[in-house]
Parts: structure tokens; C-alpha cells; sequence
């Protein structure tokens, strides 16, 4: 197919010697199939920001660092040149996320390079060497589901071991290759210590597992690994080869009325306190 203007100049530099064809458009980009010397790969190119139908909610971008201060000034302000900072830093999220993950051993996409707004990285195929489909278009035996959903349990705690935390996994980005699930499509991955929604955000990813595989075998909609995961995690007990039980203990410490009540007493007395200090300044 002809070459997408996008993609002219990784050929003329020589990262991808000619595109195949397109395998996919989404909400934020479109990928084709591409060819490097002897290999197939996929080239991701991000849409420019005014063609992008996906909002980047303050959530996913929450503590995000800018190290160039002029650059996330006028990230603030909302200018011209902020709005394109700020796009640059969303697609560098997901490169970046991609080489964290692959590093650490979670089943993701190799990451090759990235250029002019397009990620070129692995091609995931099926046992046929095909693109490999979607989990949602797939159907699953019991076994199989319940195979999937540990598999992938593991993957979202080696994530998480690795400090990430997906954000939107769901069956819509993770692919079924001919060795298992791969997951896909990192652009608002968040950082599990420094982003105050990252528990909700796994514990959604979790669910959403749960409630996919669960169509297939319905045991598995009575689990709760979102919160044991997140437990250890915080408790700093979480590691890759972690055993999980689907259960957690509930909490039968008996509340301490007394003491909420005092420290609501005590917070009243330190309010009325600043009050008069202000009036006496004033």
C-alpha cells in the first residue's frame, strides 16, 4: 500500500523498509503492519490531539513529571505550546511504560523505537502467524477462561511489582497470541506510588478481568483478587510469583468510636482556636 505521510519518514531513515497494510484504527491511533529487513512488525502512530476522541483525564496524568519547568507552565496555562507538551508527554507515557514492563517480564509488546509520534514495536501474531485477535472476539471453554484470568492475574502483579498500574485493562486491549495473552495500549498507565487513583484504577482492572472471564465460568464472578492484590501491595508484601487466593479476610477489628469522636472534638477545638487567633489579628 502507498506509504501514510506519517510513516515517510522512518523510511527514509530506514527504520521500516515499506507498510504492508493498516490493522487497525482506534480512538487514539491507527496501526499498520510494517516491514523491518526480515521481520513484520506494527508502527502505532498517535493522531494529532484535535483528531483524538480519548480525553486525557486528570486521573491517568495525575503527578506526571515534566523536567523542562517552561514546559509544564505552559502545560498549566492551557496554551498552544502546552496543549502539544502535554500530548508529547501522553504518547511518551506509553513508550515509556512499555520499555518499564518489557524489562521487568510482562507479557507486553517489544518496544523497537519511537519517532515523530510513532511507536514501532512488536507485532503480536496467532498460531497461524496472523495478526492475534482481541479477547473479545474470542470464545473460551471454562478451563481456558479460567487459565486466561490466572495468567493474566499474574501479569497485572508483575506489573504492579514493577510500580504501573494499566488503568483501562479490560478484554478491548489485550490481544490472544499464539502463546497467551499479551496486553496492549499503555498510553494512560499511572505510576502505583505517586498517582492517589491508582488503587481505584487496579481494582477496575481487576474487575474487569473478573466479569469478562466470568461470562465463561461463572465461579469466578464471586472472586475478589483486586483487593488482595492491592493488600500486599501496600503492605509491602507483593511479589511476581505471588500465590493469590481470590479471598480477603474481612476486617473485624471493632471500631473505635470513642477515639473518632475525640479526634472530631479535637479538630472543632483547633478550628474554633485559628478562628479567634485570626480575629484577635485583625
Amino acid at each position: 500500500m502507498k506509504t501514510p505521510k506519517r510513516l515517510q519518514s522512518l523510511v527514509d531513515e530506514g527504520l521500516i523498509d515499506g507498510v504492508q497494510r493498516q490493522l487497525m484504527s482506534g480512538k487514539e491511533a491507527m496501526v499498520f503492519v510494517v516491514r523491518c529487513g526480515d521481520e513484520t512488525r506494527c508502527a502505532k502512530v498517535y493522531k494529532e490531539a484535535t483528531q483524538r476522541s480519548f480525553r486525557q483525564a486528570v486521573d491517568y496524568t495525575e503527578n506526571r513529571k515534566v523536567k523542562n519547568s517552561r514546559d509544564q507552565r505552559a502545560m498549566a496555562k492551557g496554551t498552544r505550546f502546552g496543549r502539544e507538551k502535554q500530548e508529547a508527554a501522553w504518547q511518551s507515557a506509553e513508550v515509556d511504560a512499555l520499555y518499564r514492563l518489557a524489562a521487568a517480564g510482562v507479557r507486553v509488546p517489544r518496544p523497537y523505537n519511537f519517532q515523530d509520534g510513532v511507536l514501532l514495536m512488536e507485532l503480536v501474531v496467532d498460531a497461524n502467524g496472523d495478526a492475534a485477535p482481541r479477547l473479545n472476539d474470542c470464545e473460551f471453554t471454562p478451563e481456558q477462561a479460567r487459565a486466561h484470568h490466572a495468567a493474566l492475574l499474574g501479569e497485572v502483579v508483575r506489573m504492579l511489582c514493577a510500580g504501573v498500574v494499566h488503568g483501562d485493562l479490560s478484554e478491548f486491549n489485550i490481544l490472544l497470541a499464539a502463546d497467551g495473552p499479551v496486553i496492549i495500549d499503555l498510553p494512560q498507565a499511572v505510576d502505583a506510588a505517586g498517582n492517589n487513583h491508582a488503587q481505584r484504577m487496579l481494582l477496575r482492572d481487576v474487575d474487569n478481568l473478573r466479569d469478562f472471564f466470568g461470562r465463561f465460568a461463572p465461579e469466578l464472578l464471586g472472586s475478589a483478587y483486586g483487593p488482595e492484590i492491592w493488600g500486599q501491595y501496600q503492605r509491602g508484601l507483593l511479589r511476581p510469583e505471588a500465590v493469590l487466593t481470590g479471598r480477603v479476610d474481612a476486617d473485624t477489628t471493632p471500631v473505635d468510636l470513642h477515639g473518632v469522636l475525640r479526634e472530631i472534638d479535637d479538630a472543632r477545638a483547633e478550628e474554633s482556636a485559628l478562628r479567634l487567633r485570626l480575629q484577635t489579628a485583625h
